[in-house]
């Protein structure tokens, strides 16, 4: 009877350090979750930090900021990536599930891009002319001096900050025309509107890959300007954020050195080649 009572001890003793040390490689893990605006980045940034830092593992994926955000107040992830600042909700039910405020991290400034077919003739676009198309109040090129054809709006997801950020900043929040096609990415966007003549789209100026980029006006009186890192830097880009990084975990570790590779000299050339441009 004791013979077996101490096989059962050893046995319980084995299983809890084999689970302690799984435990262990699991929290050497950092998840990131959330924008797809910066899930290329993002994955090209952990990339390059598992290979200068061996043994080291970053999760990444997308999903949208909506989701990245909601994956941090159900404690499923170590980061949350948002291309929109969170709101004061979001704020408060992190500090409710974590019981503590998340840590804001700016990592990267982007241009919220106007992508067009290669062959639209427009020059520029006005933020009152974008609303009027992503509305509905004007749905034909026609009214643009193009051709008499209807205009084909491709947008993101509501689950997306650039949706949110668009939305606020551009459409006054007034709501999207209920003809705008609803876009899972902004890969997705590009894609469509590459092949599309007549349709208009916008996302970050990283993908903007095959598309024509319209440069834009704050007012009919304005100059026009393309999403560049100079531009945008000099505050001239009307529509330009911040890409945003929440957690609560910062005192871990593994996080605590991704976040300080990504705002280091070496990750924020990262960001650079990506096509994003850097906050320093």
């Amino acid at each position: 009877m004791l013979k077996r009572l101490l096989v059962i001890l050893l046995s319980g003793l084995l299983l809890l350090g084999s689970t302690f040390a799984y435990a262990t490689i699991i929290k050497g893990r950092v998840t990131v979750k959330g924008s797809d605006t910066m899930v290329i980045m993002v994955q090209r940034l952990a990339e390059n930090y598992m290979a200068r830092f061996k043994g080291k593992i970053v999760q990444v994926s997308g999903g949208g900021s909506g989701v990245g955000i909601a994956a941090l107040i159900n404690r499923t992830t170590d980061i949350a990536d948002s291309s929109r600042p969170i709101k004061e909700s979001e704020r408060s039910a992190i500090k409710k599930a974590w019981g503590k405020d998340p840590r804001e991290f700016k990592v990267a400034l982007d241009g919220i891009t106007i992508y067009v077919h290669p062959d639209n003739p427009m020059k520029d676009i006005t933020l009152d002319q974008l609303k009027d198309i992503f509305t509905g109040k004007v749905t034909n090129w026609k009214d643009f001096g193009w051709d008499d054809r209807p205009i084909i709006v491709y947008t993101r997801e509501n689950n997306s900050g650039t949706y949110v950020f668009f939305k606020e900043h551009v459409l006054k929040n007034q709501d999207y025309t209920s003809k705008a096609q609803s876009m899972p990415g902004t890969a997705s966007v590009v894609n469509a509107v590459s092949k599309e003549k007549y349709s208009i789209g916008y996302g970050g100026v990283a993908y903007a890959k095959g598309v024509k980029i319209l440069p834009v006006k704050k007012d009919k009186d304005s100059s026009a300007y393309l999403p560049t890192e100079e531009n945008i830097k000099k505050a001239v880009y009307p529509i330009s954020r911040y890409l945003y990084m929440y957690t609560c975990e910062y005192e871990d570790p593994d996080v605590k050195a991704f976040i300080d590779w990504i705002l280091s000299d070496e990750g924020q050339k990262v960001v650079s080649e990506v096509g994003y441009f850097p906050v320093k």
